[in-house]
């Protein structure tokens, strides 16, 4: 069986879970949820943590604050990200603009071995790719496939499956 046969096969299965139809909800309100008050103190070009300048996080954050305009851009990108995940027909696209973001904030707490975000970071890069997965009939004409095996349009209100025990084993 081809690579995208398969894959469309596994999505198909999965968008007929209702319960994990709730985890990409979930994911997504989560998601917005941790950028959305990061992203405000940005664009009001306050200073997002008291974190010392000793700390290598800190003198990061610290030269960050003095780039200009930049700051308060990332701040935008960030509420942008977070309102685009909230409303449905444009979460992927929320998505796509959310994950550079958070995949440098993972790289960088990994990095200078940040406490505050070792955890939480990385999760939400998990996140952002159970969203991708969620969305991957609507991004799979990135990939070089040639053919689908479920031609049929998924939607969001065709969850048939109840299973909840199942998936919730799976998602742990």
């Amino acid at each position: 069986m081809k690579l995208s046969a398969k894959l469309d096969q596994i999505h198909f299965k999965a968008r007929q879970n209702k319960w994990m139809g709730y985890f990409a909800i979930f994911c997504r309100i989560s998601l917005a949820a941790g950028f959305l008050p990061s992203g405000f103190v940005k664009i009001n070009g306050e200073r997002f943590t008291d974190l010392h300048n000793l700390h290598p996080l800190g003198q990061y954050l610290e030269s960050l604050f003095h780039t200009g305009y930049y700051y308060p851009f990332i701040g935008v990108l960030q509420v942008t990200a977070a309102i685009l995940l909230i409303i449905p027909r444009t979460a992927l696209l929320g998505a796509l603009i959310y994950f550079p973001i958070i995949l440098n904030i993972t790289v960088l707490s990994l990095a200078v071995r940040f406490q505050g975000s070792m955890l939480t970071a990385p999760l939400m890069v998990m996140a952002n790719l159970y969203l991708f997965a969620w969305y991957y009939h609507r991004i799979k004409y990135l990939f070089p496939f040639k053919t689908s095996a479920y031609p049929e349009v998924l939607d969001d209100r065709k969850i048939i499956t109840r299973s909840f025990l199942s998936n919730f084993l799976g998602v742990f």
